[in-house]
């Protein structure tokens, strides 16, 4: 041997440094990383070379159970590895500990949740070699052979692809990479495996973004999206040809032949659309993988992407569905996409796969009908799909019962289908849900729900079932629950059996009007009496017992308390008003000049001015305080100036309640007649009013002194100027009483003035109106919406 010379290596250096320890992510094992320092010394034991590397070991633990002594394994791993210092021993035990208790996924379950990403390894073809890394250049010379040799070369690199370690130095061979490329463009339609596989090649470089420039530039996007298009066609062919053999078949059913033939194209056919949804599912997943890029998957939108995909899902393949739903639902945030999906009717053929018993596959389609539920239009087809029922029964499955929940409650948004609800078991398991809670905040999806649903008549008689009614009332005033609260208004606005059953409960919500009560709470509670016009319930002894009428009177004031609950107050006190002597009660505590005052503060507001109107009608409408509203206050001033707001709900509340005052206050009669016509002679008055008399003078307007006709007094003071056909008008202007009668019979027909303003110009009995539930003429459910602003993706 030769003597080393000065500054030749004389031997190599190795320590480990750092050493971390962690638990293995799904498997039982524990991770050591550790790093190695290697340094070559030289003859003087200067070091010439060094170099660093970060490794990992994993030590795999079998035998941990339940039962397994964790103080005595951990002694155990750190004596047999010696890269764990004795004193880790401690963080050892932790790891192990945790281990132990961590929950273990069910090996049945992992089979069946496979996502797009962790695709199964493609099994169309097998080879009984091994691939190497170094063989690499011989496996693409195969790819310039027949197409046997060229799938056992795309097979052998595919096998390469599938360990990601190999993916940078396969990056490299731009050879290899381009006639696979061109092979896949060139001989696709010719093998189906041979298309298969190189794709599959692909779609482990577009498993990370890093590579997908290189997916791109080969332009494997676009060759996917062709073939896709191609197979679509192929499969609409094979189904076609089946179907003439099968009523071929049908036609003769004697014939054996045809029998035999239909049965071998029925194997074919079955062969083929295995192979056929096998190549779907890989190339579905590229495109999946390269739509990260929002630029990408608008090309793919452009290429109807969307379409193609909600055809395939007619498919019984549940793996290649998993992939179409993931897509769709990946493409569903956006407008345009959405509307395909509408366009392509996509919702009848989602619900078809609800209920599945592919879980992963269950849960992908639940959230993409979940922000397709966004839509008003989709949300109808999901009804008329049959969804509400199938989406109830998931209500028991605990792991898809809040996407369940958030889609019936987009559903429940519209009120066409709220009464689907009462025909299903939906109701009975929100109401177990709801007292399972206990003392514990409820879910705000399922309180939404409840809320919406009990707008419903249908539903709320469910609902109040049993003691549906006892069970809500009692958490609400237990808890304070602003939301439970909103569900029994919802409920009481009801008419019928389930109103009645309020009556018991009557004081127990009017003991929660106190100015020590939550704003919000009390609001729901005000808002529930409200809603209670029982003609059994006795207004007036509770007003006493509970001491309402101070409470009602003070939040009157503007700015006493936050406008909904000023507005509350006012229909409360629209509601007892019906009652005589609640009415009266009001009355004497002086209410009516404190409603005129919030009158004057919220006059631009007309859901207070409707509400506030009505209390005046009915004050006026009972004996006992009509002279109270007509005497003692401006009321009727009020109500004459509103008699022609643009509001229709106002001006039919204010006709109501300005004829009875008219019938029975002369005076007050007149101004109201008066003022109704100058309403509907107004531009006639003008006229005459404006009109200067010229130098001929104006014989049909002005008398020989030039006097006026309507002259300087009341107009309604001049009889002559209406119609004086006999019979009609008396010398002191008055309705004859035939007349009358015969306007009431009908007999006459349209007389200018008094046919245009009949039903106000004769006063009749009157009638209480309806109740004004809302300055616009109706109002609206009470609903909750929380809403899910942000789609799934």
């Amino acid at each position: 041997m030769d003597n080393l010379q000065a500054g030749d290596p004389k031997y190599l250096k190795r320590r480990v440094k750092g050493c971390t320890l962690d638990v293995h992510p799904t498997e039982k094992a524990l991770v050591v990383q550790y790093e190695v320092e290697a340094t070559i010394l030289g003859e003087l034991g200067v070091p010439m070379v060094g170099e660093r590397k970060e490794c990992q070991k994993i030590i795999r633990l079998k035998s941990l159970n339940a039962n397994t002594d964790i103080s005595s394994l951990a002694r155990k791993v750190v004596e047999e590895c010696r890269l764990i210092h004795p004193s880790k021993l401690s963080e050892v035990e932790q790891l192990l500990f945790y281990l132990r208790s961590r929950k273990q996924p069910n090996d049945n379950q992992e089979k069946k949740r496979i996502s797009p990403r962790d695709f199964t390894p493609y099994t169309g073809v097998e080879l009984d070699e091994e691939a190497s890394i170094n063989s690499i250049d011989e496996y693409v010379e195969l790819l310039y052979e027949d197409i046997q040799e060229k799938l056992r070369g795309a097979t052998l690199i595919f096998q390469l692809a599938r360990n990601p370690d190999n993916l940078e130095e396969l990056i490299q061979n731009e050879a290899a990479l381009g006639a696979l490329a061109r092979v896949l463009r060139e001989d696709w339609k010719q093998s189906v495996d041979l298309a298969t596989t190189i794709i599959y090649v692909f779609f482990c470089f577009s498993s990370f973004s890093q590579f997908h420039g290189l997916v791109t530039h080969f332009k494997i996007g676009a060759l996917c999206m062709n073939i896709i298009e191609h197979e679509l066609k192929r499969y609409d062919l094979w189904q076609d040809e089946l179907q003439k053999k099968k009523k071929a078949y049908e036609e003769f059913s004697d014939n054996q032949n045809l029998k035999k033939e239909h049965e071998k194209s029925f194997r074919k056919y079955q062969s083929l659309l295995t192979k056929q949804e096998q190549l779907l599912r890989v190339a579905l997943c590229l495109l999946l993988n390269l739509a990260e890029d929002t630029r990408t998957e608008l090309k793919m939108r452009n290429k109807n992407i969307v379409h193609m995909l909600v055809k395939i899902l007619d498919r019984e393949d549940e793996e290649l569905l998993l992939v179409v739903v993931s897509f769709l639902k990946k493409l569903s945030i956006f407008l345009e996409n959405k509307n395909d999906m509408a366009e392509a009717f996509a919702v009848e053929k989602l619900a078809r796969l609800v209920p599945c018993e592919h879980e992963e596959l269950l849960s992908t389609n639940l959230r993409l009908l979940l922000n397709l539920s966004f839509d008003t239009s989709l949300r109808s087809q999901m009804a008329q799909a049959g969804l509400i029922p199938k989406l109830s029964s998931l209500l028991a499955d605990e792991g898809q019962r809040q996407l369940s929940m958030c889609i019936l409650y987009h559903i429940s948004m519209d009120d066409r289908f709220k009464s689907m609800f009462a025909d299903t078991d939906c109701i009975p398991q929100l109401m177990k849900m709801v007292f399972e809670c206990g003392e514990e905040k409820m879910d705000v999806e399922l309180i939404s729900l409840c809320i919406n649903l009990a707008a419903n008549k249908n539903n709320a008689q469910v609902v109040c079932e049993g003691n549906g009614l006892k069970m809500l009332l009692k958490r609400a005033v237990k808890l304070k629950d602003v939301l439970v609260m909103k569900m029994i208004r919802n409920l009481s606005q009801h008419n019928g059996p389930t109103k009645s059953l309020f009556l018991d409960h009557v004081g127990d919500l009017a003991a929660q009007i106190s100015e020590e009560e939550a704003e919000e709470f009390v609001i729901e509670s005000l808002g529930t009496l409200a809603n209670l016009t029982i003609p059994d319930l006795d207004w007036a002894l509770v007003l006493k017992e509970y001491n309402l009428v101070p409470y009602l009177k003070d939040r009157l004031k503007p700015g006493s308390a936050e406008d909904d609950l000023i507005l509350e107050v006012v229909i409360m006190i629209g509601t007892v008003s019906m009652d005589d002597s609640c009415a009266a009660m009001l009355a004497k505590s002086g209410i009516i000049p404190a409603l005129i005052e919030l009158l004057n503060a919220q006059q631009e507001d007309d859901e207070f001015v409707c509400q506030i109107i009505y209390v005046f009608y009915q004050m006026v409408f009972h004996k006992a305080t009509r002279d109270v509203i007509i005497k003692d206050t401006q009321a009727p001033a009020y109500l004459i100036d509103l008699m022609h707001d643009n509001n229709t709900e106002i001006r039919k509340v204010c006709d109501n309640t300005l004829d009875i005052i008219a019938e029975y206050d002369e005076e007050w009669g007149k101004k109201i007649q008066t003022e109704k016509f100058r309403w509907y002679n107004g531009q006639w008055l003008e006229m005459v009013e404006n009109r200067q008399m010229d130098e001929a003078g104006e014989p049909f307007l002005y008398g020989e002194d030039g006097e006026s006709f309507i002259g300087n007094g009341d107009i309604l003071e001049r009889p002559d100027l209406f119609y004086s056909a006999d019979g009609i008008m008396g010398a002191d202007g008055a309705i004859s009483p035939e007349f009358y009668a015969d306007f009431q019979n009908g007999e006459l027909g349209p007389t200018g003035y008094l046919s245009s303003v009949s039903d106000q110009f004769v006063p009749s009995a009157q009638i209480p109106a309806d109740r004004p539930m809302s300055a616009y003429g109706f109002r609206p459910d009470e609903q909750f919406f929380y809403n899910y602003t942000t789609a799934s993706r």
